[in-house]
């Protein structure tokens, strides 16, 4: 997992051509006066997602995984509690699926607090729990860059 201010994203251009295509598109946007809905960045390679949601307390979500995508998560617009925790750590809950990328999982793990202007990068490897209210619940714009992790 990695987590900083989107200003800060040049120091993760070498980590791989997709998630430094996907920084770029989070740069050149305000999320805030788009849409909710998908958005092709390079297909099914790179998508964003824009989303409208309040925030929930802890006890109403769900952790979660994916395999074959690494979301790159932007808050554009509120607060919110993100956890994050290796998937070894977990229990499947309901089985992954590969048509829908995702398993969701019981287990614990940290918390991390996001506001606008920053992004969290979930690996495969990250379980992620998002969407969790921050002292209170907030209204949130949210861009999850969904890139693809392999070549399957």
């Amino acid at each position: 997992m990695i987590i900083d201010l989107l200003k800060n994203a040049e120091l993760y251009k070498n980590l791989d051509e997709k998630i430094c295509k996907a920084l770029d598109y989070l740069a050149l946007q305000d999320f805030t006066k788009i849409e909710s809905g998908r958005y092709d960045i390079d297909g099914d390679n790179i998508y964003a997602m824009v989303q409208r949601y309040e925030t929930k307390p802890q006890e109403e979500k769900v952790w979660e995984a994916h395999r074959r995508y690494i979301d790159v998560q932007y808050v554009a617009s509120g607060i919110e509690s993100m956890g994050y925790a290796h998937v070894d750590n977990f229990s499947e809950t309901q089985a992954y699926s590969d048509e829908t990328d995702y398993c969701l999982l019981t287990g614990s793990g940290d918390y991390v607090t996001v506001s606008a202007g920053m992004f969290v990068i979930f690996f495969p490897e990250d379980a992620h729990n998002p969407c969790q209210q921050y002292e209170s619940s907030s209204q949130i714009v949210k861009v999850v860059v969904k890139v693809l992790a392999t070549n399957n």
